[in-house]
This record gives structure tokens, C-alpha cells and sequence, in this order.
């Protein structure tokens, strides 16, 4: 998924991002207002960034550059945001990468792991979208195959895509629906396979062999699928994203992330602490329900608007 013209969109990043900045922006005019910048401001500042999810290590990290440079003098809280753009955008730069198809692989399958109410469906449904706009041949496969809806959802999705939807019936086995998907993407030489999965909670540990079957079972057909496995995560859970990235990492070796509902959460800064404790890509994030509020991760824009600048 390349990065494409984007009309509206770092407007609707602000908007989205708008619960989280607004909170650091006026708690770093609180604290900062133009005062020096002392132990006390630096404490401050840093159980403010730990409150906005973006973790302990760093916000210690960033309040240290802080001090390198700017201890003992006269701050604005335009300076403090700028200096934490730059500090954030450096983080996340090595990690703001688009999920993009190997054209070695045809398909290039991609399965997407998360726990329930991640918004899987909806973010395979975007991706499918965007990479038809690219060009590139898509099939999906509705491997969620204990709700009914999950699979109306994606033949919806499917038919605005103008993509072929493989599905079954409700409580079919996923792992055999995901093999007769394969099949059918490498007979039909379509681009790119897009496998949903039930969602499952990260602490149920047959559920948690399901997916572990699945990849299993798709190995046979092509010993390197998935090519990748995308883990989507809900913005609005937190710290809580952690276990889950540890827990879908060790199941299936997750190749990147995407995040959801980042327009419902003052806690979008938990982005930041994944990408620093765990240095998975961030293929993309997600702002709002519309068909376009599914983009690449772009680090500088991210962080600017996390702090409330103009990006």
C-alpha cells in the first residue's frame, strides 16, 4: 500500500489525532508556560507523556533531550512541542513503512491477526481499496468464519473493492478456507491475498493454536506464506496493546501493525512505546470510519499532529 494523493487527509489526521494533542498541548502550556526549565517542569512534563500512553522509557527518553540542551533556561511551550516533535518523529521514522506487496510472490498473502473488536474486517476492506487503486489484482478470504457478519461485512467491502471474496459456511474451518483461497489466488494469478481471522483474545491459548494452524496449513501450498502478518490493534486500549503485540508475535510472527480508532482515544501516544519497544512496522493508521481514513504511517506528520503543530 503506497502512500497516494491525500485530499483532506492531515486534516483528518488532526481531527483524529485531536483528543491526544489537545491533552499534551494544553498540559505542556500548563506546565511550561515561560518558565525555566527545572527538575520540577521536567517531572512534570514526563508523568504528562506517561499519561498520553507514550511509556515510561520515552518519556524519560525525551525529557533527558529535553534537558541536554534547554536546562536552567527560559522555555515556550511552542519550543517544548517543537523539540518533542523532532524527538518522537526520530523514533518513529525507522519504523513508518507501507505494507507493500513482493511482486516475487503471486499472491502475495497477507494475513491479518488482532483480538475481538480491533476492526480487522474493516481495515482488510481499506487495504483492498487502496491497493486495487494501485492497480494490483486482490482476493480476500473470510476466515472469521464464526460470525455471520464478519462475512457479509467483507463481501460488502468486496463488491465496492470490486474484489472475489472466498467464504464458507458459518463455522467452517478457517485454516481449510484459507487453503482453498490460496489455491484459487495462484490459479486466478491474483496480486495479493488478504486473509481475515476471527478475532481472539491474546490470553486464550486454543484460539491462539487456530491461528497457528492456519499458517500451518497455508505452508503447504507455499512454504513462505503468509508473506506477511499484520496485527491490528485499537488505539483506544492503550498499554494493553503491548501484551498483545508479544502474545500475536510469538503465535504467528507478526511483520507489521496497524492501528486503529485513533479518533476515539487521548491515548494515541501508545504508537510511540511500540515502536520503540518493539521496532515492528507501522504499515498504517486509521482515523475515522471513512473508506480513506486508512493511510500509510507517516512519522513527521504523526508527530507534529501529536503535538499539536501544523504538520
Amino acid at each position: 500500500m503506497n502512500d497516494r494523493p491525500a485530499t483532506g487527509w492531515l486534516a483528518r489526521l488532526r481531527a483524529g489525532l485531536s483528543r491526544t494533542s489537545s491533552r499534551l498541548a494544553s498540559g505542556i502550556g500548563d506546565i511550561v508556560g515561560k518558565r525555566r526549565l527545572d527538575h520540577e517542569t521536567l517531572e512534570k512534563l514526563e508523568e504528562l507523556l506517561i499519561g498520553a500512553d507514550l511509556g515510561v522509557a520515552t518519556a524519560a527518553r525525551l525529557t533527558a533531550n529535553l534537558a541536554k540542551d534547554r536546562f536552567g533556561k527560559e522555555v515556550s511551550d511552542e519550543e517544548v512541542r517543537e523539540a518533542l516533535a523532532d524527538d518522537l518523529a526520530a523514533i518513529l521514522d525507522p519504523v513508518a513503512k507501507p505494507l507493500a506487496p513482493d511482486p516475487a510472490h503471486r499472491p502475495h498473502v497477507v494475513l491479518v491477526v488482532g483480538v475481538n473488536g480491533s476492526g480487522k474486517t474493516t481495515t482488510i476492506g481499506k487495504l483492498a481499496r487502496a491497493f486495487r487503486a494501485e492497480g494490483r489484482s486482490v482476493m480476500m478470504a473470510a476466515g472469521d468464519t464464526f460470525r455471520a457478519a464478519a462475512v457479509e461485512q467483507l463481501q460488502i467491502w468486496g463488491e465496492r473493492a470490486g474484489c472475489p471474496v472466498v467464504s464458507r459456511e458459518t463455522g467452517a474451518d478457517a485454516a481449510g478456507l484459507a487453503y482453498e483461497a490460496l489455491e484459487r489466488a495462484k490459479a486466478e494469478g491474483i496480486d495479493v491475498l488478504l486473509i481475515d481471522t476471527a478475532g481472539r483474545l491474546q490470553n486464550r491459548a486454543d484460539l491462539m493454536a487456530e491461528l497457528e494452524k492456519i499458517v500451518r496449513v497455508v505452508r503447504k501450498l507455499d512454504a513462505t506464506a503468509p508473506h506477511d502478518c499484520l496485527l491490528v490493534l485499537d488505539a483506544t486500549v492503550g498499554q494493553n496493546a503491548h501484551s498483545q503485540v508479544e502474545t500475536f508475535q510469538r503465535m504467528t510472527g507478526v511483520t507489521g501493525l496497524a492501528m486503529t480508532k485513533l479518533d476515539g482515544t487521548a491515548r494515541g501516544g501508545v504508537i510511540v512505546a511500540l515502536a520503540e519497544k518493539f521496532g515492528l512496522p507501522v504499515f498504517a493508521i486509521g482515523v475515522g470510519e471513512g473508506e480513506d481514513d486508512l493511510r500509510p504511517f507517516e512519522a513527521r506528520a504523526f508527530a507534529r499532529n501529536l503535538m499539536g503543530l501544523e504538520a
